[in-house]
């Protein structure tokens, strides 16, 4: 009610100015130019009052609604009011300062691209446009596993063998699935990537693909190495991730049981946003496996778990550190072959044993086109799939297809 009230008053009010502008054009073009400046126009109301004064109570009436709609407006909301008076609205957004410098130039199927958010975690590295569950436009190049900084690669088409794998991808707006387009060969690829602590990689990136593509990238390029965030030197725990829930678990249970010999089993899959978050998992403390109930909670302080107030580690002496290095290296077990879980990997398989390919990253392709990626979340009631993926800085997300909307399942890592 006190919007429609300001905005009538603000109406009338405006009429009966231009109505006083066109009787001051009527009077001569002189006053008429002259009533478009305030002094002037006062001057004219008083010369030629007869004619004025319609006008002017035209917009002494618009004043009433005016009034009792900025008083309404006052009494339920004073704050909106302050802020409507100071004008601070007129002013130009002031936008937070980007995460990573990305000074990339090109297109992707020849629309402009612009990525907001660049990663490279297990060997993928991503490059995204978008805030949604599914980017509006992202890059994936899948590189050489046990590559670590500094990272240089140069591909031309002309090359054979096992090249890293270019997936571009891109949503139009009539589509729920993206559509996507994989290479292996044919295109031109420079990477030269230095290491930037804590976590990050930065240097120069150009892609090139095949003509029928239209899809060219250029340019200086930072990206984060993991999926924790830092701030002034330290780990930011408000940031929502599976690693940063990681850290702040292995950091309270040093505290709590008063070692560094804490070894955390797989953190349990979390779909964020949200505040409270009960986990069961298994640790690995000072040799013996504990099975542990935590409850993390989210405040202003971040990430922390609930109930958490032991102090701080003492920091081990250099001659403290030296024998404990000495004692623990016998009691090394030997490496352990790891199965490659994508030889024989199907639907099938995955519907009869979720468990064991829990927290995966898997790309599905639809029955009807168009595919998703995402890391495995478990099954839903309905035997759903469900797939977990990470927007950028903005927590993760969770979907689900149904198995006989799916045409083909890919495990994308052993």
């Amino acid at each position: 009610m006190d919007a429609l009230l300001i905005l009538g008053g603000l109406l009338l009010m405006l009429t009966g100015l231009v109505w006083l502008v066109m009787r001051a054009f009527g009077t001569s073009l002189l006053w008429g130019w002259g009533s478009l400046l305030p002094p002037l126009t006062l001057v004219y109301v008083l010369r030629h009052w007869r004619v004025a004064r319609g006008a002017v109570g035209l917009l002494a009436l618009g004043c009433i609604p005016l009034v009792v709609g900025l008083v309404l407006l006052a009494s339920k909301d004073a704050a909106r009011l302050e802020a409507i008076l100071s004008l601070d609205w007129l002013k130009a957004e002031q936008r937070a300062p980007a995460e990573l410098d990305i000074r990339l130039h090109g297109e992707l199927n020849g629309q402009p691209f612009l990525p907001q958010h660049a990663e490279l975690i297990d060997g993928v590295l991503s490059l995204r446009e978008g805030e949604d569950f599914f980017a509006s436009r992202e890059v994936k190049i899948r590189l050489p596993q046990g590559l670590v900084a500094p990272i240089r690669l140069d591909v031309l088409p002309a090359d054979q063998g096992s090249l890293p794998e270019v997936e571009v991808s891109w949503l139009l707006p009539e589509q729920d699935l993206p559509e996507a387009r994989r290479l292996s060969k044919g295109y031109t690829l420079h990477l030269d990537l230095q290491a930037l602590p804590p976590n990050k990689l930065n240097g120069d990136f150009h892609l090139v693909l095949p003509p029928q593509y239209a899809t060219t990238l250029s340019g200086r390029l930072e990206l984060f190495s993991d999926r924790l965030r830092y701030r002034d030197g330290r780990l930011d725990t408000s940031f929502d991730s599976q690693e940063t829930l990681a850290r702040v678990i292995e950091d309270y249970l040093q505290r709590r049981f008063v070692t560094r010999l804490v070894q955390l089993s797989e953190v349990p899959l979390v779909s964020f946003p949200l505040e409270r978050a009960p986990l069961s998992l298994t640790a690995t403390i000072n040799g013996q496996e504990q099975r542990l109930q935590l409850v993390l909670v989210k405040g202003a302080r971040g990430w922390q778990v609930d109930g958490d107030r032991y102090p701080a580690l003492p920091q081990p002496s250099t001659a403290q550190a030296a024998p404990a290095a000495v004692s623990t290296a016998p009691a090394s077990e030997p490496s352990q072959v790891q199965v490659d879980r994508r030889q024989r990997f199907s639907l099938l398989r995955l519907l009869s044993a979720p468990q064991q390919y829990q927290n995966l990253n898997m790309r599905i392709t639809k029955l009807s086109g168009g595919s998703a990626e995402g890391r495995f979340a478990g099954l839903g009631e309905d035997g759903s799939i469900r797939l977990s993926q990470q927007r950028g800085g903005a927590g993760q997300a969770t979907f689900t297809l149904h198995p006989d909307e799916i045409s083909r399942v890919e495990l994308l890592e052993p």
